[in-house]
């Protein structure tokens, strides 16, 4: 996978997005870039496959992919997943980088959940795939005061790709059993996944709901005050 320079000045902090660098490292030859697409702006355009990168909310961005597809394109939509993440500060005048340290947090594959319960009926859709991209990342901050208060005034400036370790790609709604484990039991209830997935159950229950809306697992009673899911 590609590496990028750690860069130690800012500099013009527009230009080393997370979101811009990605389009770089995607790019291909004979690919059209911030191309218009039935009135939407596309990130790539790559022969008949659309690829729209996002790495935000998806709620930004569900409007837009659904009249894609509606309209019977191929549409890819890449996620990145932040498996490590360096916070770097910078000074506010100079820009120059004054300190930096390891985030504490550590990404998982089913951090994408936390977007997808917000359009989980797109998977359904034909010509729909995602993308999963483990990179590294540095965020910057900057201690201007003009961040929010739950930082003390402490602003994110921006994020900045790292380094890309791996990518997944998921086409159909049957590639989305890969996030069951094989050791899961039938019925099985969220406390049990988040248990195997060793996440919690906040977690697990928008798992089960974004797979109940694609159609890979039902409710099948309940297991105490718990409701059971089986697959199929």
């Amino acid at each position: 996978m590609k590496h990028l320079e750690k860069k130690r000045t800012i500099g013009l902090l527009n230009e080393g997005s997370l979101h811009s660098q990605l389009k770089k490292y995607y790019e291909k030859p004979g690919d059209r870039l911030e191309q218009e697409v039935d009135g939407k702006h596309i990130d790539i355009v790559r022969g008949n496959l659309l690829i729209e990168i996002q790495t935000g909310s998806f709620s930004k961005i569900k409007k837009k992919l659904f009249t894609l597809i509606n309209n019977n394109h191929k549409v890819r939509l890449i996620f990145p997943v932040s498996m490590t993440k360096w916070i770097v500060y910078i000074d506010p005048v100079t820009l120059h980088e004054i300190r930096r340290r390891k985030s504490p947090k550590r990404g998982k594959t089913i951090d994408l959940f936390n977007e997808l319960i917000r359009i989980p009926a797109i998977i359904n859709k034909r010509g729909f795939q995602i993308e999963i991209l483990h990179i590294l990342e540095e965020e910057v901050r900057c201690n201007d005061g003009k961040g929010s208060w739950r930082r003390k005034g402490v602003r994110i400036v921006e994020r900045r790709l790292v380094e890309v370790l791996q990518s997944i790609i998921y086409k159909t709604k049957r590639d989305f059993l890969k996030f069951l484990p094989e050791t899961l039991p039938s019925p099985f209830t969220n406390k049990i996944l988040a248990k195997q997935l060793e996440c919690g159950i906040r977690q697990a229950t928008k798992i089960t709901y974004c797979l109940k809306k694609m159609g890979i697992i039902k409710e099948s009673g309940k297991t105490g005050r718990s409701i059971a899911y089986t697959i199929g």
